[in-house]
């Protein structure tokens, strides 16, 4: 194999270097494989605390399902966004993909907003019953995910700032800011299903 590479053409050599992942995109996958083993312990909890209650969630627990839902579809479609944001930057359209990560920051802002929201506006407190404590402590820690995604995403905007042409590590921060909102959106899916959904 090795032969092979250091036979083929210069040209040909330079695109085998090239098409590997950038690694800060992989030290992102690794953080983010933490990250999911954290998480799964947070579901595992409140799977838990489900199974031992008769009724999920409890009985005077008011919770906005539309309105969370809508939240949830924002969320969602900002993954999308965040999607153009990349694709723009791997074709050095550096305009569009600045446009695509503030839509991306706006709609992260906007379920953000409506998280502080529900935690102002539930029924039930953290200290009500189990299922508030296990509400505020999932959403809370998700919500601090999606701040940290949107001050990533500030910093990213920052770093295109008065650059024409970018730098050599643009595009695999863009990459590794793409990967952890994805992850921050596939996680709040689940625990809008969890907290929301299932009775």
């Amino acid at each position: 194999m090795t032969n092979a590479v250091s036979a083929a053409p210069p040209a040909q050599r330079q695109k085998i270097v090239h098409d590997r992942p950038p690694m800060l995109a992989i030290g992102v996958m690794i953080w983010l494989g933490s990250e999911l083993m954290f998480f799964s312990g947070l579901f595992a909890a409140l799977f838990t605390i489900r199974a031992h209650l008769a009724a999920w969630p409890p009985v005077g627990t008011e919770l906005d399902t539309l309105q969370a839902g809508i939240f949830t579809i924002i969320l969602v479609a900002s993954s999308g966004t965040m999607w153009m944001a990349v694709w723009h930057a791997e074709h050095n359209e550096r305009r569009q993909a600045k446009q695509w990560i503030i839509v991306s920051l706006i709609m992260g802002a906007l379920f953000l907003g409506n998280q502080v929201y529900e935690w102002t506006h539930i029924t039930t407190r953290w200290y009500t019953n189990s299922y508030g404590s296990v509400f505020f402590i999932t959403t809370g820690i998700h919500g601090l995910h999606v701040f940290i995604g949107l001050l990533a995403m500030v910093l990213l905007l920052g770093r295109m700032r008065g650059k024409q042409g970018g730098d050599p590590g643009e595009l695999a921060a863009f990459q590794g800011v793409s990967y952890y909102w994805h992850f921050v959106d596939v996680v709040w899916v689940g625990l809008y299903a969890c907290l929301f959904l299932l009775k």
